[in-house]
């Protein structure tokens, strides 16, 4: 389902870090970044809701608003029943929609925020994510003190929080159409094959997004999805181009952008659902705001698997949605 907006912005982000990003091409770019992973917190889950909390706070400082102020937060994460989220949630004492769609949460809850934005259901709208590598790997995998070797396709779950604003009130950047994804589902049933689990979801929604607004590839300055990784990033170049002749010449990846990945032990890059946004309101917007990207495609990517499904080695279905910024002239 595709759908266009007439009065919706993005008027501020804020995005927080954990320590192997804040190594990464974009540091200077985040607005805070810390040198461990427990935050000052006792468990990795406490310092992945801090994640949310510090975002929450940044954005709020950086709008000039309070938490009162704010008629709608949405928020999602890895944690089981999103637990990140809710406990942000407790404390911020906001309106409140938990979302999941795992690492495509963050495109997810900008177009519900959109959505609610153009209707007039609310005038100020909050969205965040959030991910924390050591927590995501307990959860998913193994602990990471289990030391277990990983596949070179495997991703690394970024560390991070990342808030968005939006409202009526113009801006630089505004919202203009946005497309919800269908569930694909190949068969796959490797978890540390992400980017091949869900590249068919991410062409399935850019082929959509494309066909209902009658637009070639080429409209775009930029289409970039989020958590593919190299390897992922290269199946997708494929697939569109077997499956629905497009060449994706104006193409990159988040999950290969975020980290360095010659330096870095992160496998194939980065994934979770901070990844894209993480990207995006860092490096992104600042170059959109420069001049030099005027109309972005974001395409976040998420694996619907659970810690069960993934024992009982079951197949891992795959969801994508798309979010169209672009800058108002």
């Amino acid at each position: 389902m595709t759908t266009k907006y007439n009065n919706v912005y993005l008027n501020e982000t804020s995005t927080v870090t954990g320590p192997y990003e804040s190594k990464g091409p974009f540091s200077k770019l985040y607005d805070k970044s810390y040198d461990e992973f427990y935050f000052n917190t006792k468990t990795w889950e406490q310092a992945e809701s801090k994640l949310i909390d510090d975002s929450v706070d940044i954005l709020l400082a950086k709008i000039g608003k309070t938490k009162f102020d704010i008629d709608l937060f949405i928020s999602g994460d890895l944690l089981n029943q999103i637990t990140a989220s809710n406990y942000a949630a407790s404390r911020l004492k906001i309106p409140y929609l938990g979302i999941y769609n795992a690492c495509a949460s963050s495109v997810e809850g900008l177009i519900i925020g959109a959505n609610f934005v153009e209707q007039g259901q609310a005038n100020s709208v909050i969205t965040s994510v959030s991910s924390h590598n050591n927590s995501a790997e307990k959860q998913f995998r193994y602990p990471v003190e289990y030391g277990g070797p990983k596949r070179k396709t495997t991703t690394f779950t970024t560390t991070g929080g990342a808030s968005a604003y939006l409202s009526q009130e113009k801006s630089d950047i505004r919202i203009e159409s946005s497309t919800i994804g269908v569930v694909e589902d190949l068969g796959i049933t490797d978890v540390y094959s992400m980017g091949a689990v869900m590249a068919p979801a991410a062409a399935s929604t850019i082929y959509k997004h494309l066909s209902d607004l009658k637009r070639e590839v080429g409209y775009y300055d930029l289409i970039l999805t989020g958590d593919l990784g190299i390897y992922g990033k290269k199946i997708l170049k494929e697939y569109m181009k077997v499956e629905y002749n497009i060449d994706l010449n104006n193409y990159d990846d988040a999950a290969s952008m975020i980290f360095d990945i010659e330096k870095e032990p992160v496998y194939s890059g980065g994934s979770g659902p901070a990844c894209l946004p993480l990207v995006t309101y860092s490096y992104i917007l600042s170059e959109m705001k420069k001049g030099n990207l005027k109309r972005v495609l974001l395409v976040a990517t998420g694996a619907l698997m659970s810690p069960t499904t993934v024992n009982q080695k079951l197949s891992i279905p795959s969801i994508a949605h798309a979010i169209s910024l672009e800058v108002v002239s």
